[in-house]
C-alpha cells in the first residue's frame, strides 16, 4: 500500500532531541535512527512541524524535585499519576537542541511543551493536566490540514500522547511506525498499540508514505 502526501497533511517531528538519543540524559534505546528516517520523510511534505521538550530547572516531572525519589518511580500531582524522569531537555542546554543531524529547513513550526514547572506535557496538542492546550490544533484548522502524520521519540509516549490526542480533535492520524523507537515501561509499547488500535490511529511504514 502506497499512500500520497496531500496539500492538507502535516508531518510532525515529536522531540528528536539530545537527551532523547544515545549519550542524552533520558536516552530513547537507538533514538538516533529515526534521524535518517525523518529527514527522507520531510522532504516528501510540504508542511513539517517539530515539537521540543523545554523543560525549566527543577520542573515537577524530574526525579530531583522529589527529595528520596528516584527516575521511573511514580507520584500523584495536581493532575494524577507522574512518572518521574532524569532532569532532561532544560531549557538552552545541549540537550533540549534537536540532533545535530536532523535536517528540515522548510519546518513552519517549532512548539515547545513542558515549559509550565508544575504541568508535564508529552502531548504535542496539550499538555499532561488534559485541559491547557499547546495551540497545535488550532494552528493546523486555521491552515487547512486534515491529516496527520507522526514520528519521532518517544512511541509510547510523546508520539503516542500525540496521536491520541490529534485523533481526538477530529484529525486523521497516521503513526510512522519504523520512524519512532520507544522506551517501554511496564509494557508501554503494547499498550501504545492497542490504543491506536481502538482510535483508529494507523500505523505504517516509511516506504509506504510517498
Amino acid at each position: 500500500m502506497t499512500i500520497k502526501v496531500e496539500e492538507s497533511d502535516v508531518l510532525l517531528v515529536v522531540d528528536v532531541q539530545n537527551d532523547f538519543c544515545p549519550g542524552g540524559k533520558l536516552a530513547v534505546p537507538k533514538g538516533d535512527e529515526v534521524v535518517a528516517a525523518i529527514n527522507r520523510l520531510a522532504s516528501r511534505f510540504r508542511h513539517v512541524v517539530l515539537t521540543q521538550d523545554w523543560h525549566p530547572p527543577g520542573h515537577q516531572s524530574f526525579a530531583s524535585s522529589h527529595p528520596g525519589k528516584r527516575p521511573f518511580e511514580t507520584v500523584t500531582v495536581a493532575y494524577g499519576q507522574q512518572i518521574l524522569w532524569p532532569d532532561h531537555c532544560v531549557q538552552g542546554t545541549l540537550g533540549a537542541q534537536f540532533h545535530g543531524d536532523l535536517q528540515i529547513p522548510h519546518a513552519e513550526l517549532v512548539i515547545r511543551k513542558g515549559f509550565r514547572p508544575t504541568i508535564d506535557s508529552y502531548s504535542a496538542l496539550y499538555e499532561n493536566d488534559r485541559k491547557t492546550p499547546t495551540g497545535l490544533a488550532g494552528y493546523l484548522r486555521e491552515r487547512g490540514i486534515t491529516r496527520i502524520f507522526i514520528a519521532g521519540l518517544a512511541l509510547d509516549f510523546c508520539v503516542r500522547y500525540s496521536a491520541e490526542d490529534a485523533r481526538r480533535e477530529g484529525f486523521a492520524v497516521t503513526v510512522i511506525e519504523d520512524a519512532c523507537r520507544g522506551i517501554d515501561v511496564e509494557g508501554s509499547v503494547a499498550a501504545t498499540r492497542e490504543s491506536f488500535a481502538a482510535l483508529g490511529v494507523a500505523a505504517v511504514a516509511a516506504g509506504e508514505v510517498a
